[in-house]
Parts: C-alpha cells; sequence; structure tokens
C-alpha cells in the first residue's frame, strides 16, 4: 500500500514540461493582441472548468453558454462541487495530475498552487495585451501574484463595511456612522447604543479576521505577515492594537454581547433580529440583509472606521489554468473571456458578487436600493491584499482557537498576539 503524499510534497516533486514557451502560455494572437485558438484546429476542443458553490451557477452558466456559443470549436464544460469538498477534491486532483483546464482559486490558496508548478503563469498573455491587469483592483492583481508571475485573473471582490440599523440609532438619538468615524467613535456610539434593559447592543465584536481583526491591524500601523513571508506580525504592539480594539468592546465597555453569548446566537443572527446595532462584515450580506423581513427599510453601511490610517482587507476570486492542460491555448482563450468585461456583467447583473473589472460594478450598487453599496466600491484606494503565504491554513486555522481565549476574556490580547505569533512564525520556518 502506497502512503499518500502530503500536497506540498508532491508538487514540489513535479517539473511542469510545456511546449507552450519560457513562461508556460504561448498563444496566437490577432493583430490588436488578442488570444485566439490555433487557427489549424479542427477537432472540437473540450474545457473543463472547476467551480464551487451554488449562488453563482446560474451566472457562472450563462457565461459558458455566451463563449461556447462564440467559439464553435471549443466547448466549455463546468465541474461545481460544494465549498466544503472543493480544495479536498482539488488537492486529491493535482497530486493525481487532473485538475480542471480551468478553475476558481482563492488568496489563501494562490501560493502553494502558484509555487509548485500545478498552475499556468498568465504573464506572457499579459505581456501580448490579451489581458489588461490595470482593469483589476491593484491589490487583488498582487494576490494572485507568486515569485513575480501572474498566475490568476481577478473575478471578483469583497470589501468589509460597517453596517448599521437606522431605527437603533433613531430611537437613541445617535448620528449615523460616515466616513470621518473613527475607533473612538464606533466606542462612543456603542455605550449609547447599548441598552441592557431591551437586550440591545451597541455592535457585535464577532470574532471574524476578513471583516475584523486584520482590518483593525492595519489601521493600526501594523501587519499579519511580513513582506517576504517569513514572519508574523501579529506580537508587535500596533497588531496587539488591532486586536485590543475588539477585546476591549466586550470585556472593558461591555458593548458587545460575550464570547458565550455569539456562540450561542451569532452575531450576524443579533443584528439581523434588531438585537445588535452595528457589525463590521462584508459585501457578500448585501443580499442576506436585504431579504430579512426584520431588517427591509432598516439597515445601511457605511465605511469601515479608521485609527491611525485607513484600510481594509480586500479578498476575491480568481480564475486560474492548469500547468497540466492538454489544450493551452484554448485554455487561455476562455481565460480571457473569464476576465472580460462582457463576462463581469453578467455576475453584476445577478447581483450575487461584486465582479472585478473596472467599471462593472455599478448594476450590483444599485441592487438595493436606499442602501449605500457604493461604499465597498469606495475602500479599493485603500484595499490591501490578504494576508497569505504558501500554506496559509497551517497557520489561519489557529487563529480562532488562540483568540477565542481573547474574546472570552481568559488571557490578554497582547498575550494572545504572542501565542499566535510563535505559533505562526514555527509554521512559517516550516514552509519550503
Amino acid at each position: 500500500m502506497v502512503k499518500k503524499m502530503g500536497l506540498s510534497m508532491v508538487l514540489g516533486m513535479m517539473v511542469v514540461v510545456s511546449a507552450c514557451g519560457g513562461d508556460g502560455t504561448a498563444v496566437q494572437t490577432t493583430d490588436k493582441g488578442t488570444a485566439k485558438p490555433d487557427a489549424g484546429t479542427k477537432e472540437k476542443v473540450t474545457l473543463t472548468y472547476g467551480t464551487w458553490g451554488a449562488a453563482a451557477d446560474k451566472s457562472t452558466t450563462k457565461v459558458i453558454e455566451m463563449f461556447n456559443s462564440a467559439h464553435p470549436n471549443i466547448e466549455v464544460k463546468l465541474e461545481t462541487t460544494p465549498n466544503k469538498q472543493y480544495w479536498q477534491k482539488l488537492e486529491t486532483a493535482a497530486i493525481g495530475e487532473t485538475l480542471p483546464d480551468l478553475f476558481w482559486m482563492n488568496g489563501p490558496n494562490i501560493v502553494k498552487y502558484g509555487s509548485n508548478g500545478i498552475l499556468m503563469p498568465i504573464t506572457d498573455l499579459i505581456k501580448s495585451n490579451a489581458l489588461d491587469m490595470s482593469k483589476y483592483p491593484k491589490a487583488l492583481v498582487d494576490l494572485y501574484t507568486v515569485n513575480g508571475k501572474n498566475y490568476g485573473v481577478p473575478k471578483d471582490f469583497d470589501t468589509p463595511g460597517l453596517w448599521y440599523n437606522k431605527a437603533l440609532f433613531d430611537a437613541a438619538g445617535v448620528k449615523y456612522p460616515d466616513a470621518t468615524w473613527d475607533w473612538n467613535s464606533v466606542a462612543e456610539a456603542a455605550k449609547k447604543l447599548t441598552d441592557p434593559a431591551k437586550g440591545v447592543w451597541g455592535i457585535a465584536a464577532t470574532l471574524d479576521n476578513q471583516s475584523g481583526y486584520y482590518d483593525t491591524i492595519l489601521q493600526a500601523g501594523g501587519y499579519i505577515i511580513s513582506e517576504d513571508k517569513k514572519s508574523s506580525g501579529y506580537d508587535k504592539p500596533e497588531a496587539i492594537a488591532g486586536l485590543k480594539f475588539w477585546t476591549d468592546l466586550i470585556n472593558v465597555q461591555k458593548v458587545s454581547p460575550t464570547m458565550a453569548q455569539m456562540t450561542d446566537t451569532e452575531g450576524l443572527d443579533m443584528f439581523k433580529a434588531g438585537k445588535v446595532a452595528m457589525i463590521a462584515e462584508g459585501d457578500w450580506n448585501a443580499a442576506d440583509f436585504a431579504a430579512t423581513d426584520y431588517l427591509k427599510g432598516k439597515f445601511d453601511v457605511a465605511p469601515l472606521p479608521k485609527n491611525k490610517k485607513s484600510a481594509v482587507i480586500i479578498h476575491g476570486l480568481g480564475n486560474v489554468i492548469s500547468a497540466k492542460t492538454k489544450h493551452p491555448k484554448e485554455a487561455a482563450e476562455f481565460l480571457k473571456f473569464l476576465g472580460s468585461k462582457e463576462a463581469a456583467e453578467v455576475y453584476a447583473s445577478q447581483g450575487t458578487v461584486i465582479p472585478a473589472y473596472e467599471g462593472t460594478q455599478d448594476t450590483w450598487v444599485k441592487s438595493i436600493p436606499g442602501v449605500n453599496l457604493q461604499v465597498f466600491i469606495d475602500q479599493l484606494k485603500i484595499a490591501v491584499p490578504y494576508p497569505v503565504s504558501k500554506n496559509t491554513s497551517a497557520w489561519a486555522s489557529e487563529e480562532a482557537k488562540i483568540f477565542t481565549k481573547a474574546w472570552a476574556g481568559a488571557i490578554s490580547a497582547e498575550e494572545a498576539g504572542k501565542q499566535m505569533a510563535a505559533l505562526m512564525n514555527e509554521k512559517l520556518a516550516a514552509e519550503k
């Protein structure tokens, strides 16, 4: 019986042999630099496209239908896997060299796959002007760049904001949040909004990274991981301040439900039920809030409050090509279409995600009248890429275990930061 080898070991042993040129993406182009299939291709080529989830399937199906219709010599087939099984399936496929021709990728996994010869670099496509990366948020382009090479075309993006209940603000006589708010503004408003007699809290200090402590660490002038991906910033004073902002709201100022209370009933559900006046969450909650009967006409969103500086974490999916695809020219053609304005407008029309292509977000912004969704677009100018390393999950999966103790008041934010930094530095040192 052969033991199953770890992904990083197997990927590290793989040698990508390609007849596609030095960057693996030799693609014929028109005189305008647009990628096109090999003119000599007569047989119909089938490409597989791996995705997860169900929410965007109608949009993705529409995009595929549009591409197939315009490319009679190429047929794209969708392979959808539930998110919980997607990454295990992808890892197994990578080891067995049976990956889809193209598939969805996220930030936490891009370095692992991009640095092990599993993905096809798309730098040649960019150089030939078949792809214009200036059309996507720079922070996302940077996120999908590994060792100086581009591997993914941004599909969509997320940024966080401060959602608030206008009815509760009105009842307490508190001014709505706006772009001038800082951490002190949040704390002061939360005190006025908290009403124990009515079971109402000013804010839910949830244990969340992308829309919580990652952002406040950046705003305090700190960082989660160093630029060279070799060390943690969690034990630095700025990072500890970013953690302490949240723990103080619970354990010192008493304006947030306790960790135990939010374990029994999630902060998000408390907000949807009118028991919490503010919550820091992402744009992905917009449709859910709009569909919640209690919240209709009562909610809005403001920019995430600042501290020493304004900053938010950005994340978003990317479309990538397998280095082992048997049809690199056709895969490149489909990738180009996936990254086009035309495809982005399909996703925008469905209102499920914010498309990454510049100038296509307006439809999404207008999808919920009366709610300032433009906030999420405007924050692109202060967006910082989601923190990742070659094996992000090795340390990121430990954050909740350690920080839960600080949120519960069992240890200080400083101690939690030191513990997390020690563990993270150990994991980073083990990356090869």
